[in-house]
């Protein structure tokens, strides 16, 4: 069965007719990518599977079980942090588990079992303007994760960050799930991002977003700085440019 099957998915807004017919399968601990041009409708379809936008046609099943328009049953990263301020890492990364009920102090010895695993150990009282934009991300990838941790949605998370810190945030990213039993929806525009991180690969077209190619990524694992030049991942590059 798999986590998440979006089936037959179709969004208008007025006259934009933003998503036709999409289909796309998420397997149990899979990291699968849509890869897209900017504004080809990559973050509705996100929003449509979290349940805060309805699609006009299609399912978004969880597990066999139909969760179109129902929210919180997957976790959802934006590019942005949102850290909280007036908050330190770690009841920033609570908040979550404090939703859920978990009294603070709950919260906070679950939140603590992960803060050596996210490279977050010893910055639990340090406040968001206190950390780079790399760290920043790593405290909201674990909130993001305390949420739910089974499915995750990561819309283009290292997006904003400069291009070493986001080689560094993709080999990280790498090594933390492969300790945690995660199956993730990750969202980019960045070819070799896409190929680097993933075991599937959706590309979309312009908008109205169509399922254009499906690449099933089979570049060993674990995966390096020299998999960026290895001959696998640039012929599969060669395919996707094709595309665009």
């Amino acid at each position: 069965m798999n986590k998440i099957e979006i089936s037959n998915v179709t969004k208008k807004f007025g006259s934009l007719h933003t998503l036709d017919n999409v289909c796309i399968d998420l397997e149990q601990n899979q990291f699968v990518t849509i890869l897209g041009p900017s504004g080809s409708g990559k973050s509705t379809l996100f929003n449509i599977i979290a349940g805060l936008l309805k699609p006009d046609e299609g399912r978004v099943l969880i597990e066999g079980e139909d969760y179109t328009s129902k929210t919180g049953r997957v976790s959802y990263m934006h590019q942005k942090d949102l850290l909280l301020p007036w908050k330190n890492i770690l009841e920033n990364v609570c908040v979550p588990l404090v939703l859920k009920g978990s009294s603070k102090v709950e919260a906070e010895k679950k939140a603590l079992e992960y803060f050596k695993l996210f490279g977050l150990a010893g910055f639990e009282k340090s406040y968001p303007n206190q950390l780079s934009g790399g760290m920043r991300q790593r405290a909201a990838l674990l909130r993001t994760y305390l949420f739910s941790n089974d499915i995750m949605l990561l819309d283009e998370p290292f997006g904003g960050l400069d291009a070493m810190t986001k080689q560094k945030m993709q080999q990280w990213v790498l090594e933390v799930f492969k300790n945690l039993k995660s199956s993730i929806l990750f969202i980019t525009h960045d070819i070799d991002e896409a190929i680097f991180l993933s075991d599937k690969i959706y590309v979309f077209s312009e908008r109205p977003a169509s399922v254009k190619a499906e690449f099933e990524v089979n570049i060993p694992r674990p995966r390096d700085n020299d998999t960026l030049t290895s001959t696998q991942f640039n012929e599969m590059k060669k395919k996707i440019l094709k595309l665009f």
